[in-house]
């Protein structure tokens, strides 16, 4: 719940979600559930007792030291999602606390490439989020589409192969997938790992989005963006530190999506207040703000929403820019671009 007098105006303003992870909204709750469904054993409660149950398990959740430090339990949790069922329970998990913080439209991630190395095809896994957009889209009018994600911390050739099964399958040909997109550990890695895969999906006009400026410095974001062709950044929060990249992006109209809470959460920053979103906004950078992996982080999108006010303070038309910026930034046709720029509209006349 927001501490701020503009609430109902946040929970109800139409936003479009860009950055979260479909397996980030794993809450413990489910993740217990499925695991006694599919027979997956969760580490030994002697040795990890934060797996003893849901109520543990997010005390642990309250204490991460890192990215990787969350990516360890972000991986553990990914066991359990078996057949396709798990994974359309998951993303309608999402897609229904998503609808009730006020998300008509949804890009979301999922990466392939771990649930692949586990013996989960690959049809499991997108067929069961599609199924889980499909259903957002039918019961709440939405519009949800999949960005398949990479993983650093694999081969490139585990990459390419969960591309070439997509291509292959004709998945972005039927729009089933949307997108590509790169995260998990971001310093260590190449900064160019995913090249090939990159220019070979620009070639074929598929969208591209890449996780860089989180952890790593602005070089991050100069590479995506330059090895990639990257059409948006994730995170992105260390454009701060080169005023030059920074006039680039503004000049460019590359939207960041930003995630707030997660940047407190992982240690990037000790206090939402220090997240730059009134530099972005006052520079005209042009951002949305996003949950990340929200059940890790213990807040869906309304809650980054309430956090950011909480903390800046933005008047109405701050909040119209945003909100508008993301509808401009998303990877959807012009006619629903139109439709969600109306409905911003009626919303902040309604409040003005």
């Amino acid at each position: 719940m927001c501490n701020t007098k503009l609430h109902q105006f946040l929970q109800h303003l139409p936003k479009c979600e860009h950055h979260v992870h479909l397996e980030g909204c794993l809450t413990p709750e489910l993740m217990f559930a499925l695991a006694a469904r599919n027979g997956i054993t969760l580490p030994n409660t002697d040795k990890r007792p934060e797996f003893t149950s849901p109520e543990t398990l997010y005390e642990r959740y309250e204490h991460f030291t890192s990215l990787d430090d969350f990516l360890s339990y972000y991986f553990i949790g990914m066991s359990v999602l078996q057949q396709q069922r798990d994974f359309e329970a998951l993303a309608w998990e999402y897609f229904q606390k998503a609808h009730a913080d006020g998300v008509h439209h949804a890009e979301v991630f999922f990466d392939p490439q771990e649930h692949l190395n586990r013996g989960v095809s690959f049809e499991t896994v997108v067929s069961g989020f599609v199924a889980g957009c499909r259903r957002a889209e039918q019961e709440y009018g939405m519009t949800a589409k999949l960005i398949m994600c990479f993983v650093k911390h694999l081969p490139t050739s585990d990459a390419q192969k969960v591309f070439d099964l997509a291509v292959e399958g004709g998945h972005f040909e039927s729009g089933a997938l949307h997108g590509i997109g790169a995260s998990s550990s971001e310093v260590g890695p190449p900064k160019d790992m995913f090249k090939e895969i990159y220019a070979t999906a620009h070639s074929k006009g598929i969208r591209r989005t890449a996780h860089a400026g989180e952890e790593g410095d602005p070089t991050y974001i100069e590479a995506a963006l330059e090895s990639y062709r990257s059409q948006r950044i994730d995170h992105g929060i260390r454009l701060i530190d080169s005023p030059r990249l920074m006039e680039q992006v503004v000049r460019d109209e590359i939207l960041l999506t930003v995630c707030p809470v997660s940047n407190v959460k992982l240690r990037c920053f000790d206090h939402i207040s220090k997240v730059p979103i009134r530099t972005f906004l006052e520079a005209g950078v042009k951002f949305s703000i996003n949950s990340d992996d929200p059940a890790y982080f213990g807040g869906f999108i309304l809650h980054n929403y309430c956090s950011v006010q909480e903390a800046f303070d933005l008047s109405i038309e701050e909040w119209r820019t945003i909100a508008e910026n993301s509808i401009h930034g998303s990877w959807v046709e012009e006619e629903r671009k139109m439709e969600l720029l109306r409905r911003v509209d009626e919303h902040v006349r309604a409040h003005q």
